[in-house]
């Protein structure tokens, strides 16, 4: 099987941390040796150690989380993949947002963070979040079983980008979408390392190489991209895609 490694979900390094800024997280001591992709070198993992960053007070500011979760357009009774969850920032939100009748599965390759997950899940008793421990052989998706994928500042870490949009198509039902989120690499006013940022570019040169369309793209959140794929076979809609900084 392709070997793969997944790691949080909202990992970047801000290029000038300021001191309203939690400490920058830790890189895992045993991540792996650059690679690349397509052109792209892939960014080295972070430590469970650095997981406070997810959770840090500048977020809202910065990536504007609920107005990203506004353009999902999560809908109650939906079945959600947070994939590279962490220590669930964004899981507990739309835990609450499909209701009781949802599911949303929490998926990370660090035990620790799921661990810490479970912390902060248990105390708002949602019982609709199910946490799945991926493998660099198996990311533990399933088949035809999502209405929705969020990969928010994790995609851009994947060690086998091939591997993990191959699994993530096949677990997505007829109408499902990945939602990605990157850090703006056109961008010279986000503040994060430009090994930490995409470029509309690369995504639309990487996804749709692995049998994915692009079926819609948000440009309002503050430092980041947002770009919604479909299988290519998806009776949704393909659309055009934008340039950064052209507004339809």
């Amino acid at each position: 099987m392709a070997r793969w490694a997944l790691f949080l979900g909202s990992v970047a390094f801000l290029a000038a941390p300021s001191s309203s800024q939690a400490k920058e997280p830790r890189v895992d001591a045993a991540a792996r040796q650059a690679s690349t992709y397509m052109g792209r070198t892939i960014a080295p993992p972070m430590s469970y150690s650095g997981a406070d960053w997810l959770t840090r007070e500048s977020r809202d500011a910065e990536e504007d989380p609920k107005r990203l979760l506004k353009a999902l357009e999560l809908k109650p009774g939906q079945t959600v993949c947070d994939f590279g969850c962490g220590n669930g920032f964004y899981t507990l939100q739309i835990a609450n947002l499909v209701g009781p009748r949802g599911v949303v599965y929490a998926v990370d390759i660090q035990s620790e963070m799921l661990k810490l997950l479970a912390e902060r899940a248990g105390p708002r008793g949602l019982a609709n979040v199910r946490t799945v421990l991926a493998t660099e052989d198996d990311p533990g998706l399933g088949t035809r079983r999502f209405d929705l994928i969020l990969m928010v500042d994790v995609y851009h870490e994947l060690a086998d980008p091939a591997a993990v949009l191959k699994a993530a198509r096949a677990s997505l039902k007829p109408r499902g979408r990945i939602a990605l989120a990157e850090f703006r690499e056109e961008d010279p006013a986000v503040p994060i390392l430009p090994l930490h940022k995409m470029s509309i570019a690369q995504v639309m040169r990487e996804l749709p190489a692995n049998g994915l369309k692009l079926v819609g793209q948000h440009d309002g959140l503050p430092w980041q991209h947002l770009l919604f794929f479909a299988r290519n076979d998806s009776p949704l809609m393909s659309t055009p895609v934008r340039e950064w900084g052209r507004q339809p």
